[in-house]
């Protein structure tokens, strides 16, 4: 985000005009103008690569926005026919939308986002409006305005105690429901006769509203719930806009070691048979148990068990008489990523279950019969499945989406796949040394497929599915009016790791006016949670983080996934564990030593680093832990101890019970060993990390008399910082890094941006 409005095409181009590129220098000035006037002249100057397909209910048509250099232009392909045209009239529809607004629209400035194609009509959300438009007669009305949604607190979970209300059972004959805190059922026809399930429900062990039917209409499931007494976080807004005094603000937020509530899954029967529930011991030490769900010829109902400390996971069934049986039981000796790669199908009515695991090493499918018994694993390799598209029980094949396996290419690439359950047939259906990005048609027999690279720009294409065969060529994305701005593509580069063979992979950013005769600073923008890979792989003109805005300055700026990060082996990942500090650092610092070695202009003696959230912990951790490589770190929304931040993400990669290994990777612990320099940044409201976490580690900062700066924004929450922030992290890097002064702010006030 740009720390100052945005400019007009025609103010940024005449101001650029005036500034030749080899009079620039670094730090100064005209640096930060630059910064701020290319990145408003990035913005919109990729032209034909549509964002997003949709398809049609017919199952053969889909449209695409796309922007050109007229603007927006919408497109319908017929998939059957292999040919498109303008998705409909737009100078039409924009003259009628104008009527309709009372506000004048221009046809090639129609929102993208929130547009509805239905047969014979149209619609367009344009802020909480939204507008209807026949495709015959081109009338457009106004159909509905949105009320504005209660604002929802990310980490809040369902109610479960909404009693009195009611399931109706699958033959309608009954209703069940909860009454204090107890399951009742009654007939539908009437509200008077009622019976009571169970009597030992109580405030303190309650049972949840989610009731599940059989199919059958005979028996119903669902959860007996210990509550706990949630942690609450406490958060001061000082400068509310509604009142001057300010407000105190409460969220539930779990953390570390924090008891959790106990679940436990109840049979019922109506023919007066008591309440059967899972059996205590089977689920112990849980950290949670997933609802029940009925197999469909109501034989049974499975549920899944997660054990505190996400070592073990279980697939458990129960029948109508109450056995229970594990039907999958997955255990690690360090973690299982339950939170983004646990996958499960259940075939032919669970004859057979499709299961993703990492015990050999990669992530890879399996298939099980449906008691249990491991008939086959699906797929193998050193390469991962990174997701599952769709399962044809008929065909006995499974589409999914799968990365580094393609021989001499960016291992996090995504490729399509087919495989089939046996695991034979295992087949490629894109190939291209791109990022693949995929929309399918409801049946899946076409896909439209965009590829890419951060340093290949998009390729739009319509696909047979069955063979992969291109049968569209849409669309080739054209950046010439990008790189007219001045704008430099990032240069994707790899090296050997900590262990010098394991291929590590980044990008370099290079500023506008890079000049190999200078030497730049780096700068290092830094993410390193496990739970994914984050450097871009697919093109853009910027990511997360601005960092071309940051190269203007004078700059070289990277960006790095080193080992503890996801999307490749689980040795790869595994560092992370219970040693969130280390962060990747032994194979980042190596990596931009390989990098420097290549190019003598990256001066890594002046090295600083950025991050938000956990890559504030690690971007304050590298001051900590690797003075002598890192100099200058800025650290916004910090989770900077690993007990005090969301209990979910902590404990699957930090463990339970909670041990040493947790103040071994705090930098409050360590903050007795800060080097270099540190900007702290916080936003008062952040409902996503403790801001106690920044406090925390500030004030062991005092007390061992280290020199730091610090920036807390009212009324802001989980954040790089915002405008105000992003202009003092850049001024914090120019004045440690480049030895420059950073110019007054003064100058942001000197430039009116013209009326478009």
């Amino acid at each position: 985000m740009s720390f100052i409005t945005r400019y007009t095409r025609s103010a940024y181009l005449s101001i650029l005009s005036l500034l030749p590129l080899a009079s620039w220098a670094q730090g100064t000035l005209v640096d930060y103008q630059r910064a701020e006037r290319l990145n408003g002249a990035f913005q919109n100057k990729v032209y034909d690569a549509p964002d997003k397909v949709l398809w049609l209910p017919d199952g053969r048509s889909f449209w695409y926005a796309k922007r050109t250099a007229n603007g927006n232009e919408f497109v319908l392909v017929d998939a059957a026919q292999q040919t498109k045209r303008p998705a409909f009239d737009q100078v039409r529809l924009a003259q009628s939308l104008s009527v309709v607004r009372h506000k004048s629209m221009g046809a090639y400035q129609l929102p993208v986002d929130g547009v509805t194609l239905g047969a014979g009509e149209v619609s367009f959300k344009i802020k909480d409006s939204t507008f209807s438009c026949s495709l015959d007669t081109y009338a457009c009305r106004l159909r509905e305005v949105a009320k504005p949604s209660a604002s929802r607190y990310w980490g809040e979970s369902n109610d479960e105690r909404a009693e009195g209300q009611e399931v109706p059972s699958p033959n309608g004959a009954y209703v069940a429901y909860v009454k204090n805190h107890n399951v009742y059922v009654r007939p539908a026809a009437t509200s008077v006769t009622e019976k009571a399930l169970s009597t030992d429900g109580s405030a303190d062990a309650y049972y949840s509203s989610r009731i599940v039917w059989s199919p059958d209409s005979k028996r119903l499931a669902t959860t007996k719930i210990k509550p706990d007494d949630p942690h609450k976080l406490y958060l001061i807004e000082s400068s509310p806009t509604d009142q001057l005094q300010p407000k105190l603000h409460t969220r539930t937020y779990r953390k570390p070691g924090d008891p959790l509530p106990i679940r436990t899954p109840v049979l019922f029967s109506l023919d007066g048979k008591a309440p059967m529930p899972v059996p205590a011991e089977l689920i112990a030490n849980q950290y949670s148990v997933s609802a029940p769900q009925w197999r469909k010829d109501g034989r049974a109902f499975t549920f899944e068990y997660n054990q505190r400390g996400h070592q073990r996971y279980t697939v458990f069934e129960m029948n109508t008489a109450g056995a229970v049986k594990p039907l999958i039981e997955e255990r690690s000796p360090t973690f299982i990523q339950y939170s983004s790669k646990n996958y499960r199908y259940d075939v032919a009515d669970g004859r057979e279950l499709i299961w993703a695991s990492e015990r050999d090493g990669w992530n890879h499918l399996y298939l099980y019969d449906g008691a249990g018994r491991l008939k086959n694993q699906i797929t193998k390799g050193p390469w991962v499945v990174r997701r599952v598209l769709n399962v044809d029980e008929a065909k006995r094949t499974i589409l999914f989406e799968g990365s580094g396996r393609e021989a001499g290419q960016d291992p996090y690439l995504i490729q399509l796949y087919r495989v089939n359950f046996d695991g034979s047939g295992l087949t490629a259906l894109t190939r291209e040394n791109g990022n693949h990005r995929l929309f399918f048609s409801p049946d899946y027999r076409y896909v439209v497929d965009y590829y890419s690279r951060i340093d290949e720009p998009q390729k739009t294409v319509l696909r047979q599915t069955d063979s992969g065969k291109v049968l569209m060529e849409l669309e080739t994305a054209d950046i010439k009016p990008l790189l007219a701005t001045g704008w430099q593509m990032p240069e994707v580069f790899t090296s050997a790791g900590r262990d010098g063979k394991t291929d590590i992979w980044g990008i370099i950013v290079r500023p506008s006016n890079f000049d190999p005769k200078k030497t730049y600073p780096v700068i290092e923008y830094i993410y390193a949670g496990p739970h994914d890979s984050f450097v871009p792989k697919s093109f853009v003109t910027d990511s997360r983080g601005s960092l071309h805005e940051m190269a203007e300055l004078g700059f070289i700026v990277v960006q790095i996934d080193g080992m503890g990060t996801a999307n490749r082996s689980k040795a790869f990942q595994d560092v992370c564990w219970k040693d969130l500090k280390d962060s990747g650092f032994p194979d980042r610092m190596a990596w931009m030593r390989a990098a420097a070695k290549r190019y003598p202009y990256m001066d890594l003696s002046r090295v600083g680093i950025w991050g938000n959230s956990a890559g504030g912990q690690s971007s304050a951790g590298a001051l900590l832990h690797h003075p002598d490589f890192y100099k200058v770190a800025v650290s916004s929304s910090g989770c900077h101890d690993n007990r005090m931040d969301k209990i979910w993400w902590n404990e699957q990669w930090m463990g339970y019970p909670i041990g040493p290994q947790y103040a071994e990777s705090s930098n409050v612990t360590d903050a007795h060993k800060l080097q270099g320099k540190l900007l702290l940044i916080l936003g008062e409201l952040d409902d996503n990390v403790d801001p106690s976490s920044t406090f925390q580690f500030i004030n062991a900062l005092i007390k061992a008399n280290k020199n730091f700066d610090f920036l807390m924004v009212p009324g802001m929450g989980h954040s790089l910082g915002g405008d105000y922030g992003e202009h003092k992290r850049r001024d914090f890097f120019v004045k440690h890094l480049l030895n420059v002064e950073p110019p007054a702010w003064t100058w942001t006030q000197q430039i009116t941006v013209p009326k478009p």
